[in-house]
């Protein structure tokens, strides 16, 4: 896991307890501005039983691509050879990946 997504999941957390301790005056925002009704629209015309199942689905689908011997189709960009998981450098040309 990258930094970047460490920080996004910290930042993430954050806004969500934040958004849990103001829940009725968002809630109250949200209603005043027509979000609520737009929502409600949004997911009985759009979000059905199947759109739901469909993209649980390809979310699940969705992993890292490796190959059967545990190495990752990934290759060097300078002698396009083949890399393992971890390598930060390619063994072959001295390259850093």
């Amino acid at each position: 896991m990258t930094l970047g997504i460490r920080k996004l999941i910290v930042l993430g957390l954050v806004t969500g307890v934040f958004l849990l301790a103001n829940f009725l005056l968002v809630a109250g925002w949200l209603q005043q501005h027509g979000v609520i009704d737009w929502a409600k629209t949004v997911r009985k015309e759009y979000l059905t039983g199947t759109a739901i199942t469909v993209i649980v689905v390809l979310l699940v689908l969705i992993v890292r691509r490796h190959s059967g011997d545990g190495w990752v189709t990934r290759r060097c960009p300078v002698c396009d050879r083949r890399l393992p998981a971890a390598a930060r450098y390619c063994s072959d040309c001295g390259s850093r990946i």
